[in-house]
């Protein structure tokens, strides 16, 4: 019996291309035993890029393979349940992209099913493993912000057309639109931050005349003592700050995103002592007076890193340690997304 994780990966889009094939690849521990697509431009550059993976036409080879440990499901959110469940109920252990599913109820059940099977579950909430993020944590646990009053958070882009082809995220189906995609990461960074918030007052709406799905959020997610306002829209041709924080004894503004994506993107590998370094021109700038020593400048990011992540998958599953991103803490991600749109339908603030 091979002491590697044999992993399946469900998809080889955007998902399966850039934030988990190349991660199962370098990784010690795992062996990318099998990808599936239908898709001929994809299956050619899968099989280019690992020529010791099997390329299938379904996920269903996946799942009925005896021999695959571990299943990751990159398939649309419609199709997130699905694969999940019967990876699970194949005795696979399983890693659900984000959002973990279309609703709580959904999530609930994947959760039940895990205990069940006595298998790892897990969501791909992987910007909990940015430089930014790392950066405000590290920030936040220092104490050197003092009590936080204000946080705000933008994951803004800038396209005015339709996407040309193959755009589900932007057709009106279940788990659509841009609250779904970008709304589930900056949510499941401030519950890491700070907890559950007590209400949420959202808005979340189409900016462009064309949409069929959300493409503007405005989140707030009320504290005892402050308010986190998480922003995304699809016309901001300067985007928001990534993190804005004040607190008692300072303030903290980052702009720029992490710059693993756009690395991966173009091929690169994820390998090196310097991988997910952010340039000094990204880095955050600090306004802070602690203990009496005043500080001003910039602060320099730590290094981005979504190997943490698999390291941390494959030390969960071998029992060696505690999951990092735990299904309930995904679960409740997906509980604020159902409370933030019948906030924005209602027009009002629901308390949790």
């Amino acid at each position: 019996m091979s002491s590697n994780i044999r992993t399946g990966i469900i998809g080889y889009g955007l998902s399966g291309r850039v934030f988990h094939a190349p991660f199962i690849d370098v990784v010690e521990g795992y062996e990318l035993s099998k990808i599936s697509t239908g898709h001929p431009d994809r299956k050619a550059l899968a099989q280019e890029r690992y020529p010791a993976a099997e390329i299938v036409p379904s996920g269903k080879e996946i799942i009925e393979d005896p021999n695959i440990d571990l299943v990751i499901v990159t398939s649309p959110n419609t199709d997130h349940f699905r694969w999940a469940k019967e990876a699970l109920l194949a005795g696979k252990h399983a890693v659900v992209e984000k959002p973990f599913t279309i609703d709580v109820a959904e999530a609930d059940e994947l959760i039940d099913i895990a205990k069940k099977q006595n298998k790892v579950l897990t969501v791909y909430h992987n910007r909990r493993f940015t430089s930014d993020t790392k950066t405000v944590k590290k920030l936040l646990d220092s104490g050197l912000l003092g009590e936080i009053v204000d946080y705000e958070t933008h994951f803004d882009r800038y396209r005015t057309d339709p996407r040309p082809w193959g755009a589900w995220r932007e057709e009106p189906l279940p788990g659509s639109g841009i609250f779904y995609d970008l709304g589930s990461h900056l949510i499941d960074q401030a519950l890491w931050f700070f907890g559950l918030p007590t209400a949420v007052t959202a808005e979340i709406n189409k900016q462009r005349p064309w949409a069929k799905a959300d493409d503007h959020f405005d989140v707030r997610l009320h504290y005892p003592t402050f308010t986190a306002t998480l922003k995304s829209g699809m016309i901001c041709r300067i985007p928001g700050a990534t993190y804005m924080l004040h607190g008692t004894n300072g303030s903290f503004v980052k702009y720029g995103l992490d710059v693993q994506e756009a690395t991966l993107d173009s091929g690169a590998k994820p390998v090196g002592a310097d991988w997910g370094r952010e340039p000094e021109n990204i880095w955050g700038t600090l306004n802070a007076e602690y203990k009496g020593v005043k500080f001003q400048g910039k602060v320099e990011s730590e290094l981005g890193d979504y190997r943490e992540y698999f390291i941390n998958l494959r030390d969960a599953i071998n029992g060696k340690a505690e999951l990092a991103v735990k299904p309930e803490e995904a679960r409740e991600v997906m509980r604020i997304i159902e409370l933030a749109f019948q906030s924005s339908e209602e027009k009002k603030t629901i308390e949790l």
